[in-house]
């Protein structure tokens, strides 16, 4: 027995399909930090800085306390900048799910319940080709993965695209850090589409890519 059911998102799964989401999305603020660290032009300000400081210091206490405060107000940084998106995410279509999801033609909202609570959610909406579903939100509680709780959801996606007339390939996008959910997209049998740098100061600065995966409907 699987141990969980997909059913259509209800208005009293509000708060706990938000909070699922926003968890989720969370738990990608160090990995953020860690792949801003790596890009070429970080590493040669850090190393400049700690260079400069130790020839212009007389011990090797300042450079250290310097770089280590450096490195701690980045990190401060870039969680606030992911908190951003996050909340971001949660003002737009996830601040009213019933009228972005449940009362839009072409569109829909799931959740998965295990154990008498919301674990994961996603949904679909139309995208901005003709013809085109956008696969959005999918989430799942740290605690309950592993279950194909999440392949559940994409397939529950798909399922409904089949059945929307008109409806020939469902899309999404994914950015650098989720390495699980592209492997999972491409189970499913999502294909790679497209590859960008995010086109914003940030996302060139941080070396931001999304991939577009596609799944193309017979």
């Amino acid at each position: 027995m699987a141990g969980y059911r997909i059913r259509p998102y209800r208005d009293e799964d509000y708060d706990a399909a938000r909070e699922v989401f926003a968890t989720a999305m969370s738990e990608y603020a160090p990995a953020l930090c860690l792949h801003v660290l790596r890009q070429p032009w970080v590493l040669l300000l850090l190393g400049c800085s700690f260079c400069l400081l130790l020839a212009s210091a007389r011990s090797l206490l300042l450079p250290v306390l310097a770089l280590t405060l450096l490195l701690a107000l980045g990190r401060q940084v870039l969680g606030c900048a992911w908190h951003t998106y996050v909340e971001r995410c949660l003002g737009d279509d996830l601040h009213d799910i019933r009228a972005a999801y449940m009362d839009t033609p072409g569109a829909r909202f799931w959740v998965a319940e295990a154990d008498e609570r919301v674990v994961g959610t996603v949904g679909v909406r139309p995208a901005g080709e003709e013809g085109e579903l956008a696969l959005k939100r999918m989430a799942v509680r740290k605690d309950y993965r592993g279950r194909g709780i999440a392949a559940a959801l994409g397939r529950a996606v798909l399922d409904f695209a089949r059945r929307q007339s008109g409806c020939r390939a469902v899309v999404l996008n994914t950015v650098m850090l989720q390495h699980e959910a592209r492997a999972l997209y491409e189970r499913l049998g999502f294909r790679r589409h497209r590859r960008y740098v995010l086109p914003t100061a940030y996302g060139r600065l941080a070396n931001c890519t999304v991939t577009t995966y596609r799944y193309d409907l017979p």
